[in-house]
């Protein structure tokens, strides 16, 4: 299949929903928050009785310009709702109110690896509730299904891009931005876990050098990184061994089976003229005026490009930035400790070293344990000023992130000033010189490398405090 694949192209355009983190949903009163009671987070709105109105959420509009602006996006001066007819169990009213013919966002842009992926556009609108599927077998042999309406009108924004991407790598990559994009401008978690943030992916094949696209299936409700790289990879080899066989892609939504690692039929792929949309009679027209726009770019935070761009203007590695800029609760934290005057190079050693070992072990954020960014830069200020050595710091590092005592207090109880008396250093370098006099001769006769195994044995006999220069220059003295 490897050789086949050389004679297409894939293009892939992906639908990315992102919830808002608003605290209320988009139309009525109700809490958003995740994990309550099923059908607790319901009211008559959200239920769609009889005779109950819509009432629109500002800060949806809010983050939905937002989100706009970090994304290159044209915020047109009018938007306005639709009803978008479809009936699913867990759709009360029959329809959705979305946005069709003017979203509030519209011609934008991501610049991935040095390529730019366009997007068209980005609207907002309510979400479904959900299905839970019941049983003894669970869901492959479910006996009965409820429906649960908490995230029935939960605020999203359905951000679609345009069919740039030609890998399912790229896709990843594409996605993996925009998350941070929306977490960056504080919009949405990205959670993919808990489904606050999902992605149906629309992807064809067609000959090399063809300017006409195949026939798309879509790939609904994609809910991680991993899942949405390997249903890819799954239909670029599905597609292309329907049409080396002489059959005909057919144009449906499928869905990712995660046991079966494939994808697998759900329905016919509907148009838009199948919703039969029609302007929300509930809801007016928007106006949005330049000054609400330039209101809310004035909130603009440093976006991911940008903080990795000055990170490698610090002297970061580029891989050393984006891994960084990715746990977002790092990079913050990392930020603080460079406001308080601590060296970038030396900061982001202890982060990408000891921290990131640390949280890994421990599956945790930065946040979930008790270092703080001024204790941290306390710990670098003393190795800065040779207090203490970087190897104590190291040790020290970990006591500061379970209990959040200050390096300070750690290094006066347990007495791991650093040695820098040269007078008291030469006693202990003699010390080891003599205790070791098949490894002097050794080295005078030519084995160099044994200059380590000396100063291993100082730092040894130190407990790590002593002076690295001073020994170096103490033995290079001693041995001659």
């Amino acid at each position: 299949m490897e050789n086949l694949r050389d004679k297409y192209e894939v293009v892939i355009g992906l639908e990315v929903h992102a919830q808002l983190k608003t605290k209320s949903k988009i139309f009525a009163p109700d809490s958003t928050e995740f994990g309550q009671e099923p059908n607790s987070l319901t009211c008559p709105i959200t239920l769609g009785m009889p005779g109950v109105l819509p009432v629109l959420n500002k800060e949806c509009v809010n983050m939905g310009i937002l989100t706009g602006l970090a994304l290159h996006c044209t915020i047109p001066h009018r938007c306005k709702f639709d009803r978008k007819q479809y009936f699913y169990p867990d759709l009360p009213k029959g329809y959705q109110i979305s946005q069709y013919d003017e979203p509030i966002c519209v011609n934008g842009y991501i610049d991935i690896n040095g390529k730019r992926i366009g997007i068209t556009r980005a609207h907002l609108e309510e979400d479904a509730g959900k299905l839970v599927h019941a049983g003894a077998n669970g869901i492959a042999g479910s006996t009965y299904s409820l429906v649960d309406l908490n995230r029935a009108g939960t605020p999203l924004l359905e951000i679609v891009s345009e069919p740039d991407m030609r890998s399912p790598e790229e896709a990843r990559n594409y996605m993996e931005e925009l998350r941070s994009i929306v977490r960056y401008v504080g919009v949405c978690d990205g959670n993919l876990e808990e489904g606050s943030m999902r992605c149906d992916a629309n992807i064809s094949i067609m000959p090399k050098g063809s300017k006409e696209f195949g026939t798309r299936a879509e790939i609904k409700n994609l809910n991680s990184f991993a899942a949405l790289e390997k249903a890819l990879e799954f239909e670029i080899d599905r597609q292309i061994e329907i049409v080396e066989e002489g059959g005909e892609v057919v144009q449906e939504t499928r869905l990712w089976d995660e046991g079966m690692k494939e994808t697998m039929t759900m329905r016919g792929k509907e148009d838009a003229h199948d919703y039969r949309y029609f302007p929300e009679p509930d809801l007016m027209p928007l106006e949005i005026s330049d000054e609400w726009v330039e209101k809310i770019r004035a909130t603009m935070p440093e976006l991911p490009r940008a903080k990795r761009e000055r990170y490698m203007g610090l002297g970061l590695s580029e891989y050393d930035a984006n891994i960084i800029v990715e746990q977002m609760g790092l990079a913050l934290f990392f930020d603080k400790v460079l406001t308080l005057g601590a060296n970038p190079k030396t900061a982001v050693n202890f982060i990408m070293g000891e921290i990131s070992a640390y949280l890994k072990e421990q599956h945790c954020e930065i946040s979930d344990t008790k270092l703080t960014p001024e204790n941290l830069a306390e710990l670098l200020d003393l190795i800065e000023k040779k207090t203490i050595s970087n190897n104590i710091g190291k040790q020290i590092i970990f006591d500061m992130l379970k209990d959040g005592t200050s390096a300070t207090k750690i290094v006066e109880a347990k007495g791991l000033s650093q040695i820098t008396d040269e007078s008291a250093l030469k006693d202990i370098a003699q010390k080891v010189v003599d205790n070791n006099a098949s490894q002097v001769e050794a080295y005078r006769g030519g084995k160099n490398q044994l200059f380590g195994f000396f100063v291993g044995q100082v730092m040894k006999e130190t407990k790590g405090r002593a002076n690295p220069q001073a020994v170096n220059k103490i033995l290079k003295e001693i041995l001659g």
